[in-house]
C-alpha cells in the first residue's frame, strides 16, 4: 500500500496529486468486503462532491455500497475504464481501480483524514 495515501472511516482513499487535484477509491479492504465488483456508478466530470457525501456507489455480487467522498471540490477526471471493467476494484484498488480524480476546494481538508498507519490500526481492529 501507497504510504502517502489519505484514508477514511468509511473506507474510501485520497492521493494528493500534488496539482490542486486529487484521485479517489476505495481501499482493498473494502473491496475485500464487497466481493466481485460488477458496476461502478460514476459521477460526471464537473459534479460538485462534498466530503462525507456519497457521490458514487458499488455494486458487487454481495451488496451496493455507497461511496463517499474524503474532500471537497469539483470532479475533472472519472476512470471510464470502470464502465467496461469495474473488476478493475478488485484488482487494482490504488492503482487501476481509482473511481474519480477531483480539484480540490480546500486542500487542509487532506489534514483531516487518516494515514496508512493509521488506517490499518483502525481495520485490525474491527
Amino acid at each position: 500500500m501507497d504510504k502517502t495515501l489519505k484514508f477514511t472511516d468509511s473506507h474510501e482513499w485520497v492521493r494528493d496529486n500534488g496539482d490542486g487535484t486529487a484521485t479517489i477509491g476505495i481501499s482493498e479492504h473494502a473491496q475485500e468486503m464487497l466481493g466481485d465488483v460488477v458496476f461502478v456508478d460514476l459521477p460526471d466530470v464537473e459534479d460538485e462532491v462534498e466530503a462525507g457525501e456519497s457521490f458514487s456507489l458499488v455494486e458487487s455480487v454481495k451488496a451496493a455500497s455507497d461511496i463517499y467522498s474524503p474532500i471537497t471540490g469539483e470532479v475533472v477526471e472519472i476512470n471510464e475504464e470502470l464502465e467496461d471493467s469495474p473488476e478493475l476494484i478488485n484488482e487494482e484498488p490504488y492503482e487501476g481501480g481509482w473511481i474519480v480524480k477531483v480539484k480540490l476546494s480546500d486542500p487542509s481538508e487532506l489534514d483531516d483524514l487518516k494515514d496508512a498507519e493509521e488506517y490499518l490500526s483502525s481495520i485490525e481492529e474491527e
